[in-house]
């Protein structure tokens, strides 16, 4: 089969068998055009030429004209589809791209806010909120909560009063998987709850986190409350719920070094997630040199 006419059936078969968007199909559209373009470059025009070695050295090729790692990792699965499709067709014995393996994009780093602006933020709440006491004080226990417990969204918006022990500053929630833990409440978070306990409205379902009416606050209406005091305390960056989250275990991390106990706290099954706050600043590992390694100092 020409490979020219191999692409146009595959296409074919995607957009009335498959029933592609417009969009996707014009992406495997593309991508396979620049299989076909590389393919000619080589003199190849049949399907059952294409190699496993040749398509390696295009990948190759591909990636040093620039071409990133989720765009080689979407050329690669057209390819691969294209190949699975003459499979069944019985144009092919074999699937030549089913051994290659597109670069690993690398891995960006969750944005964290700095120690003190860590504190600068959850404590932005301090003031009335546009007259209204009450959600600055809601706000400054969610704020404080966030970052003192490393909280995710939603356990934080499902949290129940009973779910806290406020003397014994803990608290209970359930994360991915119905998974329950027990995390340390700081003090200052526990100030800001019992302030607000104290204004809260009676609550739906014992709801820690309402509005004024009483009923409980949903993970859209966090968002856009963290988003108000970003822009209230002058923020230099789009402050939302996650951030905290990472902050906190960044700052936990950079303090104790201990990463299987950061892992617990934040309720991670693999601690492989956890490492990816391991991007401890060099002051940080120079202090733990120094004190740790037997010849970082001179012995007098």
């Amino acid at each position: 089969m020409e490979l020219a006419a191999a692409i146009s059936y595959f296409l074919r078969q995607l957009q009335t068998e498959k029933q592609l968007s417009p969009h996707t199909l014009d992406a495997y559209r593309r991508d396979l055009a620049k299989l076909q373009q590389l393919a000619e470059a080589e003199g190849v025009g049949r399907l059952d030429e294409l190699r496993e070695m040749l398509m390696r050295g295009w990948l190759a090729q591909l990636h040093r004209n620039g071409l990133g790692a989720k765009s080689l990792q979407r050329w690669l699965s057209a390819v691969r589809g294209l190949c699975n499709c003459g499979l069944r067709e019985g144009w092919l014995k074999a699937n030549p791209a089913e051994g290659l393996r597109a670069p690993k994009g690398e891995k960006r780093l969750p944005k964290l806010l700095d120690v003190d602006a860590a504190a600068d933020f959850v404590s932005s709440p301090e003031g009335a909120d546009g007259g209204d006491d009450t959600l600055a004080l809601r706000d400054r226990a969610m704020l404080e909560l966030f970052y003192s417990s490393g909280l995710r969204l939603s356990e934080l918006t499902s949290l129940n009063w009973q779910n806290l022990d406020l003397r014994g500053g803990e608290v209970r929630v359930t994360g991915k998987g119905g998974k329950s833990r027990q995390l340390p409440v700081g003090s200052k978070a526990i100030d800001a709850l019992l302030a607000w306990r104290k204004a809260a409205p009676a609550a739906e379902d014992d709801a820690v986190f309402t509005t004024i009416k009483g009923r409980r606050l949903s993970n859209r209406a966090v968002q856009a409350r963290l988003a108000h005091w970003a822009r209230a305390s002058g923020a230099e960056q789009r402050v939302h719920p996650h951030m905290l989250r990472h902050s906190f275990a960044s700052h936990m991390l950079e303090s104790s070094s201990d990463l299987r106990a950061v892992q617990e706290l934040l309720g991670h099954a693999d601690i492989s997630t956890t490492q990816i706050y391991t991007h401890l600043d060099f002051q940080h590992l120079a202090r733990v040199y120094d004190s740790a390694h037997p010849r970082a100092k001179d012995k007098k």
